[in-house]
This record gives C-alpha cells, structure tokens and sequence, in this order.
C-alpha cells in the first residue's frame, strides 16, 4: 500500500511538472504593424503618426477559455504565450525611411502596370515594355534597392521579436497587406506566378 502510495506521489510530482509552452506567430499584431509601415511608406493620408504605436499588447486569454481548459491546465498545465509583437527599432525606422523615400520614384511605374507586388512581399518587374529603354536600368536599380530593404526590414522585425524564424510568416502578411492595400489598377503576381490586376 505504501508503494502504491509513493509511485502515485512521484507520478503526479512528474505529471505536474509537465508544462507545454506554445508560443506562436502573433498575426493580428504583424497585420496592424504592416499596415502602419506601408502607409508610411506610401506617405498615405491616414496612416497614424510615425512612432505613435510601434508596440503591441498580447491577446488576453478569456475567462471562459480559462475556465473550459482549467481541468486540463490542472493536470498538465499549458503556458499559451503569444509573444508581443514590436517592430520598432533604430533599424526599421532607418530601413521605412529608406522605403518611403525611394517609394515616389517607383509609384509612377506601379501605376503603369511596369512593376508589380509579388506574393514574396517584393516588387518585381512585369513589363519591361512600359518602361522607355532610357529608365529601365533606372527602374531596374530602383526595384533592386527597394526589395533589399524590405527584406532587410523582414529581417530585422523578426530580430528585434527575437524570432528569426518568423522572416516568411512576417514577409507572407507584408504581402498579403501590400495586395489589400494596393490601389485600383496595381499588378501582383499571386503564389502560382501569374499576374492580376487589382
């Protein structure tokens, strides 16, 4: 009996310090600091003041939700984290600087369909032909430094978040926002490779 008791101690001793810990990619707060940096860059008309929110709260577990897996929080417990979400640094604003600066010369080309959005969350050249053969090593250039900031701007979100591993599910929402945004007209190449007119 007292055997019986001892393995039933140690087991719920092991059972109890049985906890996983789930922390996973905080899209809504990706979607919202997308927008904010795209609306700069664009210089849109309402994006919110540069710097005004750069941070993002997590989402807060519902008492229900507590209440629902309480049992089995008990008997294994499950630490749910989403990380928060922060894309603010000296280097994202260096990089949305960059971005927003260079933006003017490439919008002339996006709204003549010569560049399109891809589903990488970059520009990429659709039709070399709307382009006079005096600027293509121009748009070229251009096209070339914009998708390396933006990747360095992918990058460095996933840095400062202290998840590396975020880089494609950080530059999959850039793109998926970009397409939302993008104005009547614009070209974007979709995950199969074929371009569509918005």
């Amino acid at each position: 009996m007292t055997r019986c008791r001892l393995l039933f101690a140690c087991a719920a001793v092991l059972l109890a310090g049985c906890v996983t810990i789930n922390i996973y990619f905080p899209e809504a707060a990706a979607q919202e600091a997308a927008d904010r940096i795209i609306d700069e860059v664009r210089g849109a008309q309402d994006a919110e003041a540069s710097g005004a929110w750069l941070h993002f709260d997590r989402k807060k577990t519902s008492g229900l939700a507590i209440a629902a897996f309480g049992f089995l929080n008990f008997v294994v417990p499950v630490a749910h984290a989403q990380a928060d979400f922060d894309a603010s640094s000296p280097a994202t604003r260096a990089l949305e600087q960059s971005l927003k600066a260079r933006f003017p010369k490439l919008k002339p080309y996006l709204d003549a369909g010569a560049v399109g959005l891809t589903a990488a969350g970059v520009l990429d050249i659709r039709d070399r032909n709307a382009i006079a053969l005096a600027q293509r090593n121009t748009v070229r250039q251009l096209v070339t430094d914009q998708n390396a900031d933006w990747e360095g701007l992918y990058k460095e979100i996933a840095r400062v978040n202290g998840h590396p591993e975020w880089v494609g599910q950080i530059r999959g929402v850039f793109a998926q926002r970009w397409v939302a945004k993008a104005t009547r007209g614009w070209y974007y190449r979709d995950a199969s490779g074929a371009w569509k007119q918005k």
